[in-house]
């Protein structure tokens, strides 16, 4: 059986890791998948344009750091499965985790304050208790 490895990569890191490919291709054999995130990801009163990096609530823009963003687009692409800390740090911080907990915390809680109706009853971002977080579209 074989493993897959996904990576999301800048324009820079992509043209490493395509020398990297090359050279593994001669000892042993690679089968090279890429993915299209869906340009925009639409739930109700909230919109994520990925091909701008945009997010609209009520069709007002609104302003997220990157790692807001991309914090969004991770448990927005995956609605409805619970992701653990671990898994949202290593993905949007592109760093094993150790100590990530409040890290990702502090995150998804400004993140709430910009996106949600009301942030001490989140309509998008749920708290699954002593497991992590899921996107509720």
């Amino acid at each position: 059986m074989g493993k897959l490895l996904l990576l999301t990569l800048d324009e820079q890191e992509e043209k490493v890791i395509d020398k990297i490919i090359s050279a593994l291709t001669d000892c042993i054999q690679l089968e090279v998948m890429q993915t299209v995130p869906a340009p925009i990801l639409s739930f109700p009163g909230l919109e994520i344009r990925q091909n701008q990096h945009r997010v609209f609530q009520d069709g007002e823009e609104i302003n997220l750091t990157r790692l807001e963003y991309s914090t969004l687009v991770f448990l927005a692409s995956n609605p409805d499965i619970v992701l653990t800390k671990t898994q949202i740090f290593e993905a949007v911080w592109n760093m094993d985790s150790d100590s990530c907990h409040s890290s990702v915390a502090n995150v998804i809680y400004n993140l709430r304050k910009k996106i949600e109706p009301d942030s001490k009853n989140p309509t998008y971002i749920k708290t699954v208790l002593g497991v992590g977080y899921k996107f509720s579209g």
